[in-house]
């Protein structure tokens, strides 16, 4: 009997069922505060960072496709020895980032703490939140719009007029990496970590950036001037 009992009583203890006690309870299990719910659910800041993760990557591809595009590079004498239509390539990931680009910032308008309005999304001047970083990115913003639209009518308003504005591209990335550094994802106004996952991988994308337009740089000095292709006009007699 008293070895029966030192079950029981261990069983008790532990919260488990023994032999001797059938209708032990289950054991307690801690309850989630609501403050941990809540800050385990994805807020609106957040999708509106990841949106801005996807634009900068797609921006990153987009500037690495044409630098690759003004090097006349084939894929198929080259790797990967295959037809890839790479300005076909090049067009849409400018689509994808314009349409990335303009959802970051309008997903703010969903979100109880950020209180921005359509005022600060489009004009951030005067936002409630960080609103120099955000100028910043609005004005990168504005010149994808306008790069992408005249890249579509390229044919139609002529080489001459629509290769300078295509520089631009490298003007709106330089500003969306500056954008996307200096800002706090919370909308916190905390201070920049340069270490942060998100930060790093941005810090990496302006990296392959700097690295491909330096060998773009080296492979144009490497070609020598550019030939003039205009028939030559006779002179008078």
């Amino acid at each position: 009997m008293v070895r029966n009992r030192t079950i029981i009583r261990c069983g008790q203890m532990t919260g488990k069922p023994t032999r001797g006690d059938s209708h032990a309870s289950p054991p307690i299990r801690p309850q989630r505060s609501a403050d941990a719910i809540r800050s385990s659910r994805m807020s609106a800041i957040d999708l509106s960072s990841y949106f801005g993760l996807g634009a900068i990557t797609l921006l990153t591809v987009n500037v690495l496709l044409g630098l690759l595009l003004s090097t006349k590079y084939n894929p198929v004498r080259r790797w990967p020895h295959r037809r890839v239509n790479t300005v076909q390539l090049h067009n849409w990931t400018a689509y994808a980032a314009l349409v990335v680009s303009c959802i970051h910032p309008v997903v703010l308008l969903f979100s109880s703490t950020a209180r921005f309005g359509w005022i600060d999304i489009v004009y951030p001047v005067n936002a409630p939140k960080q609103p120099y970083v955000n100028t910043v990115g609005a004005v990168a913003l504005y010149l994808l719009i306008v790069t992408v639209v005249t890249s579509y009518f390229r044919f139609e308003i002529g080489r001459r007029v629509w290769k300078p504005l295509h520089f631009a591209t490298y003007a709106l990335f330089v500003l969306y990496a500056i954008h996307s550094i200096l800002t706090d994802p919370t909308l916190k106004d905390a201070p920049i970590d340069p270490f942060d996952g998100e930060k790093v991988y941005i810090e990496l994308c302006v990296l392959l950036v700097v690295v491909a337009t330096v060998f773009r740089v080296r492979w144009q000095l490497r070609q020598g001037p550019a030939r003039d292709h205009r028939p030559k006009l006779r002179r008078a007699a």
